[in-house]
C-alpha cells in the first residue's frame, strides 16, 4: 500500500503540540497585556512598560549571555537600533491600549508585520494569481484600517496614531532583526538589544515609581505583564518552532487581534462595535492570505511578537543566509 502521502503519527503529534504552544503563547501575550493595563491607573503605561522591559532584559541576558564587550561598531549599530525600536514599540502600544482599548490597539499594531509581508510578497513573488492574491490582501487590510479609524465624535485620534506608530515600530523591528541575525549568532543580538532596552528604562521606571508609588497589586500586574507577555512567549515560541515550520507560525499569529479583542472584553470590559469586529476579521483574513502567498513563493516573511525574543525570525534569517 502506498504510504507516501501519509503523515507519520509522531509528526502529527508534534505539529499538534506546536500549534497548542503557539495558541497558548498568543493567549499568554494578550492576557499579559490586559493584566498590565489594570495597573495603568497607578503606574501609567510607561511604568508598566518599564517593569516589563526589566523582566524581559533579565531573561534575555540570562539566556542569551551576549558578549557585550566584544561587539564591534558594525554589530552595535543594529543592536542599538533594535533596542530603541523595541522600547518605542512597547510604550506606544501600551499607551494606545490605555486610550483606545486592547483589541483595537493590537489590531492596528498588527499592520506592521502585515505591511512587511505585503511588500515582500509583492516584490519577490511571481506575477499572476499569487500577485493578485497579495493585492487583494492589501485591499482587505486597507478596508479594515479605514473602518477601525473612521472619524467619529468620540474617536481618540492620538490613540489611533499611537497604534499605527506601534505598527511602524514593529515593521522596523522585523527589518532590524534581519540585520542583527546576519551579524550576530543565535539570539546574542536580541539578548543584547533586550538588555540595552531594560537599561534605558531603568532610570525612567525608577522615576515613575518614585512619582507614583506602586501598590502591591499594581506591581504584581506589571510583573505579570512582563512574565506573560515576554517570558512565556519566548519559551513557547522556542519550543513551537521545533515542531512547526515558520510559515505556519506566521499564519497562526493572526489570532493575536482576535485574542486581544476577546480578552479585552473579558478582563477589561471593552466592548467593540460590530463594525470594529468586522474590521478585525478583515485584517486577520488579509494576514492569512498574504502569509500563505509568501509561503508558496518562498518569501521569508518576518514576524516578531512584541516583547518576545525573535527566535523564529532568526531561524528564518539563518535559512535565508544558507540559501543565499
Amino acid at each position: 500500500m502506498d504510504t507516501s502521502l501519509r503523515t507519520h503519527p509522531k509528526a502529527e503529534t508534534s505539529r499538534a503540540g506546536g500549534l497548542t504552544l503557539m495558541l497558548g503563547s498568543a493567549l499568554s501575550n494578550q492576557t499579559g497585556a490586559a493584566i498590565g493595563a489594570l495597573a495603568f491607573p497607578v503606574l501609567g503605561p510607561v511604568g508598566v512598560v518599564a517593569v516589563r522591559q526589566w523582566i524581559a532584559g533579565i531573561v534575555l541576558l540570562a539566556v542569551g549571555r551576549p558578549p557585550l564587550r566584544s561587539f564591534t561598531r558594525r554589530e552595535w549599530l543594529p543592536v542599538l537600533g533594535l533596542a530603541g525600536v523595541f522600547a518605542a514599540m512597547n510604550v506606544s502600544l501600551y499607551t494606545a491600549i490605555n486610550r483606545i482599548g486592547l483589541g483595537l490597539a493590537v489590531t492596528l499594531e498588527f499592520l506592521g508585520p502585515l505591511g512587511v509581508a505585503l511588500v515582500g510578497a509583492l516584490t519577490a513573488g511571481p506575477r499572476g494569481a499569487r500577485r493578485r492574491a497579495t493585492v487583494a490582501g492589501a485591499v482587505l487590510a486597507a478596508v479594515g484600517v479605514v473602518v477601525l479609524t473612521r472619524p467619529q465624535p468620540t474617536t481618540d485620534h492620538l490613540g489611533v496614531a499611537l497604534g499605527l506608530f506601534a505598527a511602524l515600530c514593529w515593521a522596523g523591528y522585523i527589518l532590524l532583526n534581519r540585520t542583527v541575525g546576519r551579524r550576530l549568532p543565535g539570539i546574542t543580538g536580541s539578548a543584547a538589544a533586550g538588555t540595552v532596552s531594560a537599561l534605558v528604562y531603568l532610570p525612567i521606571g525608577i522615576g515613575v515609581l518614585i512619582a507614583h508609588p506602586p501598590t502591591p497589586l499594581a506591581l504584581a500586574c506589571a510583573t505579570a505583564a512582563g512574565v506573560l507577555s515576554s517570558v512565556v512567549p519566548f519559551l513557547g515560541d522556542l519550543l513551537a518552532l521545533r515542531r512547526v515550520p515558520a510559515h505556519l507560525f506566521g499564519v497562526v499569529m493572526s489570532v493575536h487581534p482576535v485574542f486581544a479583542a476577546a480578552i479585552g472584553f473579558v478582563v477589561l470590559g471593552e466592548a467593540l462595535a460590530a463594525v470594529d469586529l468586522l474590521a478585525i476579521v478583515l485584517i486577520v483574513a488579509a494576514n492569512v492570505g498574504v502569509i500563505s502567498v509568501a509561503g508558496q513563493t518562498g518569501v521569508a516573511v518576518a514576524r516578531q511578537r512584541p516583547g518576545a525574543t525573535p527566535w523564529w525570525r532568526l531561524k528564518a534569517a539563518a535559512k535565508e543566509n544558507s540559501d543565499a
